[in-house]
Parts: C-alpha cells; structure tokens; sequence
C-alpha cells in the first residue's frame, strides 16, 4: 500500500531534507507555510511513498531535522568540572502519514 508523509520541516532545515530526499531517489512536492505560537517559517513535504520505502523516508527527515548546538549553563563554575559541553537538540519535523487508497495523475 502506498503512504502519504506531511512533514512540517522549519524553513532552515528544509534544504537538507530536500537535498537527503533527491539523493536517495525520492520526490516531494512542498509548499511554504506559517504556524506555531511564534508564526515561523517552515516548508511542509508531500512526500508519497510505498509502504516499504517509509522507514528510509522517515530516517532521511529524522537525520537532517535535527542539530545540536552548545548551551550555556547558568550554574556558575560548578560546570568547570563537567568532562563535555552540554549541548541541546533543535528543530525537528511534524510529521502525518496516511494510508493512499489510489493517488491519481492528470
């Protein structure tokens, strides 16, 4: 069966999912949109897929929807002593899948 991904991808990341898509050999169709408490910019995906190709789908968005960046600690020299910098995850997808009965094209 054939699936439809909608991933909400925040507008900075997007290039990379677009670029990690291609490469493997899929397509998607996007569209600019706005949302959220703050109204950011994101890009959402049309992506369909069969069923079997949804694992690489997702793992694509996943790998390229998240960066690490430094995070400042607020606790004063007790850190000093921590043996790594404390980092923190940012951005990452919405994602929706539905099941595709038949998808038409005109």
């Amino acid at each position: 069966m054939n699936k439809m991904i909608m991933a909400v991808v925040p507008r900075d990341e997007a290039h990379r999912v677009l670029e990690g898509l291609v490469a493997a050999g899929f397509t998607a169709t996007f569209s600019e949109s706005r949302g959220g408490v703050m109204r950011q910019a994101q890009l959402t995906f049309f992506i369909a897929v069969d069923e079997a190709n949804l694992g690489q789908v997702l793992g694509i968005i996943r790998a390229n929807c998240h960066v690490q960046v430094p995070v400042e600690s607020h606790r004063g020299e007790q850190d000093s002593l921590s043996p790594a910098p404390l980092t923190a995850d940012v951005g990452g997808a919405v994602i929706f899948i539905w099941d595709l009965d038949r998808h038409l094209t005109c």
